[in-house]
């Protein structure tokens, strides 16, 4: 579990189309050899900027590897994705941008943390800049230009997602409108990819209901009796008079 939390990996924009692709081959009952050959043929068309034309193994390839999140994840995370994939089946594809943000963010904990530095720095200001996340992830990852390039695409997929928007100034970003979730257990399949970002397995439920990692949604309040009553991954522990810690089971 500690490996996927120190890598990085995310050496390309992700389009959410892309993901909806994947989600719609698994509904569809492909296997993952199934799905790994759909994407040789479809990716080697897709540019990351969102347009068509011709790409080279190498870097689609790269794609690939993210996009595994849904159909080939590492071992633990398979009952998340199942549960994942099991939600999501019910869901018009217009809205499941929020499931592909839970799935992505349990197998790379890179891309929640930097959405968690991005909504830190839009709860102070109304616009970012790419230097702004970057010199807040180095805190955690070092000064590595690889740290600096992997956030680079991280928040360009941000923004081909719909959830960060260009602004007059290169490298500029502002907020898009934020989603709203009404559904509980999407709620609660975010909160437990949190647990998954988190190398500890663990958070105050109310350190999650309040992290910046999901400022593209608006989540309803849950309470801890209710998310114990609803999941079979999560516990809850109460400490102190009113606090309530969430933790992973089978950790």
């Amino acid at each position: 579990m500690r490996k996927r939390h120190d890598k990085l990996g995310i050496k390309q924009t992700i389009q959410k189309h892309w993901m909806d692709y994947v989600v719609k081959m698994m509904l569809a009952g492909f296997r993952e050899k199934e799905i790994r050959m759909e994407l040789d043929e479809f990716l080697a068309t897709q540019k990351q900027s969102g347009g068509t034309g011709q790409r080279g193994k190498k870097t689609y390839g790269m794609a690939i590897s993210i996009l595994a999140s849904w159909f080939a994840p590492d071992k633990d995370l398979i009952p998340f994705r199942d549960h994942a994939l099991a939600l999501i089946r019910n869901e018009n594809p217009r809205n499941w941008l929020p499931y592909h943000w839970a799935v992505i963010s349990a197998s790379y904990p890179f891309w929640f943390n930097v959405a968690k530095q991005t909504g830190r720095l839009f709860s102070l200001q109304d616009q970012i800049t790419q230097v702004q996340v970057f010199s807040r992830l180095k805190e955690q990852y070092g000064d590595r230009e690889t740290v600096a390039r992997n956030a680079r695409y991280t928040v360009r997929s941000f923004v081909a997602w719909g959830v960060l928007k260009d602004s007059n100034a290169k490298g500029c970003y502002e907020q898009c409108k934020p989603t709203s979730v009404s559904e509980p257990n999407l709620t609660i399949l975010l909160y437990e990819a949190a647990l998954y970002a988190d190398k500890e397995g663990k958070a105050a439920l109310g350190l999650l209901k309040s992290n910046p990692a999901f400022f593209p949604f608006q989540l309803p309040v849950l309470t801890g009796d209710y998310i114990s009553q609803q999941s079979n991954t999560i516990d809850v522990v109460r400490y102190g008079l009113d606090d309530e810690l969430l933790k992973l089971k089978y950790l």
